[in-house]
């Protein structure tokens, strides 16, 4: 199976980015076997900043997105 999200907002304010993330990871715990893309493009690329600061109540959007790479996904800027 294939998949490709796409994120076009930044990482805190909203809760889009992590929602997509948080699918994103859910789907990798399904199976081993995706074919995972995330793009990023405007705001979007934001997400992929190291470093951030996480606002308190917020979940760091870094660490999932390590997290998604580490099982073989993809990012794109």
């Amino acid at each position: 199976m294939s998949y490709l999200m796409i994120i076009n907002d930044g990482p805190y304010g909203n809760e889009r980015a992590y929602n997509a993330l948080r699918l994103a990871m859910s789907l990798q715990k399904k199976s081993k076997e995706i074919d995972l893309i995330i793009s990023m493009v405007g705001d979007g690329v934001v997400n992929a900043i190291q470093g951030q600061n996480t606002p308190s109540g917020y979940y760091n959007i870094g660490s999932m997105l390590k997290s998604i790479l580490s099982k073989k996904g993809k990012v794109k800027l």
